[in-house]
């Protein structure tokens, strides 16, 4: 428990200091922003056993997945670096304190659901894959009982919400693109997994939503 903290605590001062440079100043968006990401974050350190977290960042293989999970990050990165800049130093593209505050426990809410789900299912994978040698089964419990993408769902409404308090246009347009690639992946991924992990077609029978309960 010690390591999580202190990695916890590493992660949110380094993530802090770089966002404080880029943005050239701290206020009090900045600050909740801050603290925002720093709920899900501690959730998620206290949360995730060691054999999840080593599937989440080091997974052993590429995946099915032809689009490089690379790709992906960076533009997740680029949403808050450029988000950052516009906010604090190019004020190209403000967005109105109204949504800002709107955004905020939106943006916590769904990314806690990225952390609900990473806890039901011990499979949740960055890329995607068959985890043979993890056992992979399907999981249909917590979230999972409702929508069969709880995770991709949290991920899409988090960042879109995230390039929102960060008070810039530009980066909620980043942001846009970042979860309309998660949106392909999930349509990808599910005709994967129909096709190659046992009970998974099943599974989509019985839960029928892939995003959004009575919507598909």
């Amino acid at each position: 428990m010690v390591k999580r903290i202190t990695r916890f605590t590493v992660t949110v001062l380094c993530f802090g200091t770089i966002l404080v440079l880029l943005k050239g100043q701290f206020d009090v968006w900045l600050a909740l922003y801050l603290g925002g990401w720093s709920i899900f974050a501690l959730y998620a350190f206290a949360s995730i056993d060691e054999d999840l977290a080593q599937e989440r960042f080091h997974p052993p293989e590429p995946g099915a997945d032809r689009l490089p999970l690379r790709a992906i990050r960076l533009i997740a990165l680029a949403h808050v670096v450029i988000g950052a800049l516009d906010a604090g130093r190019w004020h190209l593209a403000p967005v109105p304190d109204l949504a800002r505050a709107v955004a905020l426990p939106i943006m916590v809410v769904s990314a806690l659901l990225v952390v609900q789900s990473m806890r039901a299912n011990r499979f949740f994978s960055p890329v995607v894959r068959v985890q043979t040698e993890r056992g992979h089964r399907v999981i249909d419990r917590g979230p999972y009982g409702t929508i069969r993408h709880p995770g991709y769902l949290g991920m899409i409404v988090s960042v879109m919400c995230s390039g929102l308090v960060l008070g810039s246009w530009l980066g909620f347009a980043l942001a846009a693109l970042y979860s309309a690639l998660i949106l392909r992946r999930v349509f990808f991924e599910d005709a994967f997994l129909k096709v190659n992990l046992a009970g998974y077609a099943d599974y989509a029978q019985r839960v029928p939503y892939r995003l959004i309960p009575g919507g598909g």
